[in-house]
């Protein structure tokens, strides 16, 4: 049973299963390489449309799984541990197109730096989130304070961070680090449906859209309004929308045509 699975539905939405159920998905070494491996792989896919990330067993991911990971303990082990889910989380923030968290439990220390590196999140109602790093005298390490800090700012990352709390589905909903809060048992149905209601429209503009927001978070403001100006052209020219324009001057035309027929 592989640790972690990658799947894909005839709708290009990719689901990656994070599979170790008897330890709450923790990630062993085995896993994040095998994490890291599937997110470069797909990076390059031209039919993909959307990434689910998602995890067996009522859990979506209880972070490192401490019990192997207890044995590595030196510098050059934190840095392993820190540059192989970094980067993966950077890459999987940077895939071009949506990722979305189906979390329908436990997203602790590294499996909440998970689901934030993800575009959208779902929760079920008993779903928690923390990064609660500082119980083990640690910190994040692949991103996770970044993330957070961008998400729901400086005094409450801090607070959050530094007390080690476990954040309820209600909680997060209300702070704005999840989407979507659904009942028990329906988080991935709910992700999957999020996912559809993107991938029906054109690829191409939900890609810039994509990059436009992420170039709002990473450059100064003024640089980020550039870029969208300068991708707005191509978008504008391109078929998917030449053709959405016609038919949308089509139907008002007709509109108008049997307005005029029912008025004489």
């Amino acid at each position: 049973m592989d640790t972690v699975e990658l799947t894909r539905n005839a709708g290009g939405i990719g689901i990656l299963t994070l599979n170790r159920p008897h330890v709450r998905n923790a990630l062993n070494w085995n896993a994040m390489e095998k994490f890291a491996e599937i997110i470069d792989r797909i990076s390059g896919d031209k039919e993909m449309r959307a990434l689910i990330i998602t995890g067996s067993g009522g859990a979506f991911c209880a972070g490192g799984d401490l019990y192997e990971l207890d044995n590595y303990m030196t510098r050059e082990d934190g840095s392993r541990l820190a540059t192989i889910m970094g980067g993966a989380l950077k890459r999987l923030e940077n895939l071009p197109f949506p990722s979305l968290a189906a979390m329908e439990g436990p997203a602790i220390g590294g499996g909440a730096e998970i689901a934030l590196a993800c575009d959208l999140r779902v929760m079920a109602e008993r779903a928690v989130i923390g990064l609660v790093h500082i119980r083990l005298a640690i910190m994040p390490a692949w991103g996770g304070g970044q993330r957070l800090l961008h998400l729901i700012g400086y005094t409450r990352a801090m607070e959050w961070l530094v007390g080690g709390r476990i954040i309820s589905s209600i909680e997060a909903h209300a702070a704005g680090l999840a989407n979507r809060l659904v009942p028990d048992g329906r988080a991935f149905e709910h992700t999957l449906e999020l996912a559809e209601s993107i991938t029906k429209h054109a690829r191409q503009a939900v890609t810039v859209i994509k990059s436009i927001l992420r170039a709002g978070i990473d450059l100064p403001a003024d640089e980020a309004e550039r870029y969208e100006r300068e991708k707005f052209p191509d978008i504008w020219a391109a078929a998917e929308h030449v053709e959405a324009s016609r038919r949308f001057v089509e139907k008002k035309v007709k509109q108008q045509e049997m307005i005029s027929l029912l008025s004489s």
